[in-house]
């Protein structure tokens, strides 16, 4: 670890300390109103908008929050591990993702985006012309089809692109770290990969009615070889499909919890109620998944002080600190009261 490591690690406490996780969650679930929020996370903004723009407006300043606080850790190393750089180079995905869907609704006007500073390489001051915000960087070679993007388009599978292109560079990565904090962030990753294929592929089963062949076409087809033992469903050969789980449950029946028995994820799955028929509730599993991996994050943080694999967990946090707080907002913004948010997201406080 560079000697910026404890700095930065001091920094992160700081910050976590002060975030809505741990046992400061709860205190979002005595909110009944948007202004409630915003007075809590941001005590000296004052607000003058109302109505859907005080809802937008909050959101994007919840993003950016969780940005310029990822952005101070990673900014403490003069040349940040890439596995830092790349955590945060996740938001510039998420703005091209925001770009083309804005040009497949036919908006031309720039939206809101956030900035990464030093660690940016697209020119999103050029929107809407797309040679000239790709100019140069990894994204230019996927210019025709970002181009070939009309309004009213499915963008869905550039998304599903975009998505493999920055999970494989993550994966990649990993050669790079120390071997004592490879395995770690290998298995949170792992993790990671695997259950968001098969939130997306339930996802596509159950809201989209797709068929096993079409869904397996959006998932990301990522392969690991394990560091250690730290892939239990790992082949002889040492590698994983991180796509492997979600192509086994294209094919599990949606309204039998007992087809599912010995699936790898299947604690994570809603429970069978008496009396009622049982189906796949990809909300609750998806909610499952992303407890599942805040608390494997929460747990390394803690007990890794000062480690590539601490400042990566406390990204990590800092992502599911926005998750709640945006889906808060959401729910605030349709009346409902705090504790009813967390019922829906069955966030544990």
């Amino acid at each position: 670890m560079r000697d910026a490591g404890p700095y930065a690690y001091a920094k992160a406490c700081g910050i976590i300390g002060k975030s809505f996780v741990g046992k400061r969650i709860s205190h979002l679930s005595g909110l009944h109103s948007l202004t409630e929020l915003d007075r809590l996370i941001f005590q000296d903004h004052h607000q003058e908008l109302t109505g859907r723009a005080f809802l937008l407006d909050l959101e994007h300043r919840i993003v950016a929050r969780a940005v310029k606080q990822i952005l101070l850790i990673v900014d403490a190393f003069e040349k940040p591990p890439e596995l830092l750089v790349l955590m945060l180079r996740a938001y510039e995905y998420s703005n091209l993702k925001t770009c083309i869907h804005h040009i497949s609704g036919g908006k031309m006007i720039l939206p809101a985006l956030c900035d990464i500073g030093r660690f940016g390489t697209v020119r999103f001051d050029a929107f809407p012309d797309m040679a000239a915000m790709l100019k140069e960087t990894e994204f230019e070679s996927l210019l025709s089809e970002v181009q070939a993007v009309k309004p009213g388009d499915d963008f869905a599978p550039l998304e599903t692109k975009l998505d493999n292109r920055y999970y494989h560079a993550l994966t990649e990565c990993l050669s790079h770290l120390p071997f004592t904090d490879r395995g770690i962030v290998q298995r949170i990753l792992a993790d990671e990969i695997s259950l968001r294929n098969c939130v997306w592929a339930l996802r596509l089963r159950t809201y989209f009615d797709k068929t096993s062949s079409e869904a397996a076409e959006h998932l990301m087809a990522i392969e690991m070889h394990q560091e250690g033992d730290v892939l239990p469903h790992a082949n002889p050969d040492g590698k994983i499909s991180l796509a492997a789980e979600a192509l086994k449950l294209l094919y599990f029946p949606l309204d039998s919890r007992p087809a599912w028995k010995g699936w790898r994820w299947e604690n994570l799955l809603n429970q069978e109620e008496t009396g009622e028929a049982w189906m796949a509730n990809p909300r609750h599993f998806q909610n499952a998944a992303s407890q599942h991996i805040y608390r494997l994050s929460m747990h390394y943080f803690r007990c890794l002080p000062s480690s590539i694999v601490s400042l990566f967990c406390f990204i990590k946090l800092k992502q599911f600190e926005e998750d709640l707080l945006t889906s808060i907002t959401e729910g605030l913004g349709l009346g409902m009261a705090g504790n009813d948010v967390f019922g829906l997201l069955e966030v544990m406080q």
